[in-house]
């Protein structure tokens, strides 16, 4: 009695490639503000849905609460949000938001 050839096993790691259409990918952005001149012992930390202020004294934290504020203002103005507008736009926007 002869034995009939038998099919060669496909390997367990191969996985026949799926066509289905990749998932998007979901955009996180956020802004990250620190200041590092203080002297008065004091912790600051200031938070938002789409930011984090650290530190400084009391004037720089304010700086960059107010800077913060106008640039998100700006941002709805525009209709843009932080995570479609382009870093060059963004940085104008910051610059401009930042009190004198």
């Amino acid at each position: 009695m002869s034995k009939k050839p038998t099919k060669p096993a496909r390997p367990l790691t191969a996985k026949p490639k799926s066509k289905a259409v990749p998932k998007a990918t979901k955009v996180c952005a956020g802004l990250l503000g620190l200041a590092l001149d203080n002297d008065d012992g004091h912790k600051r930390l200031t938070t938002g849905e789409q930011f984090v202020l650290v530190g400084g004294s009391e004037e720089s934290h304010e700086r960059m609460t107010e800077t913060v504020v106008k640039t998100f203002e700006e941002l709805k103005r525009r209709h843009k949000r932080l995570e479609t507008v382009e870093p060059t736009e963004l940085a104008e926007i910051l610059q401009a938001s930042t009190p004198k």
